[in-house]
């Protein structure tokens, strides 16, 4: 996958620079915020990566995306209990699995029970 014409981690690396010589000559930037900011480009990165690659694991990157977002929010200031965090994730985690449900398959067989409903009229 390239953006621009150059492979993300590179642009990754330049960002990083970037946030560090802008903390250094007065960019109100703690390196916990620093540090949040990478993982958050980096996991956004890896949605990218999941989708064009198409591993299967789209719905696990967004997932870890919305965690880095929601750590990102927090390392900037935003008050949230545990439970509404927790709250929030499963309801994100819901979605995902209600978007991409139909797009997963199991890597191994379907069991006979699978093919066809043990309540069905027996003929």
């Amino acid at each position: 996958m390239r953006i621009f014409g150059r492979e993300p981690v590179y642009i990754l690396a330049v960002v990083a620079i970037g946030l560090k010589l802008g903390a250094a000559y007065g960019l109100d930037l703690s390196a916990e915020e620093q540090g949040t900011i990478m993982a958050v480009l980096s996991l956004a990165v890896a949605v990218g990566t999941a989708i064009v690659l198409k591993t299967g694991a789209a719905g696990a990157s967004i997932v870890n995306l919305a965690q880095g977002l929601l750590a990102l929010f927090l390392a900037f200031g935003l008050d949230m209990s545990a439970e509404t965090q927790a709250l929030w994730m499963s309801g994100i985690e819901g979605v995902v699995a209600l978007l991409l449900h139909r797009e997963v398959t199991a890597p191994v067989p379907a069991l006979a029970i699978e093919q066809k409903s043990p309540l069905e009229a027996r003929a």
